[in-house]
């Protein structure tokens, strides 16, 4: 896995609108996008970890712990970013191909 790909395909698909951000945007979201990925930052809150992995397995989502909230933050271009719904079937099958290999 080559993290500085990883991270700069996170940041393509933030400038082409195919990702949610945010805890309650991405957990309202979890639903409508089966079989996607999300991006948890690894100093996530306990809390928020077990409800996402919860919502997770249910809708057999990929969860990507591999990223720190500043690694995050700083491929987004945003700041204190710790959770990320890909929401295009294009980028997650990319993001699966590079975290693969």
């Amino acid at each position: 896995m080559n993290p500085d790909r990883v991270l700069s395909l996170l940041g393509l698909a933030s400038r082409a609108q195919k990702l949610v951000l945010g805890e309650n945007f991405v957990l309202e979201q979890l639903k409508h996008y089966p079989e996607s990925i999300i991006f948890m930052a690894s100093d996530s809150g306990q809390n928020i970890t077990k409800k996402v992995q919860d919502k997770a397995k249910t809708y057999n989502i990929t969860i990507v712990r591999d990223y720190s909230s500043e690694e995050l933050s700083h491929a987004l271009g945003k700041e204190h970013r710790k959770l990320v719904l890909v929401t295009d079937k294009g980028f997650c099958m990319k993001f699966m191909e590079y975290l693969n290999s």
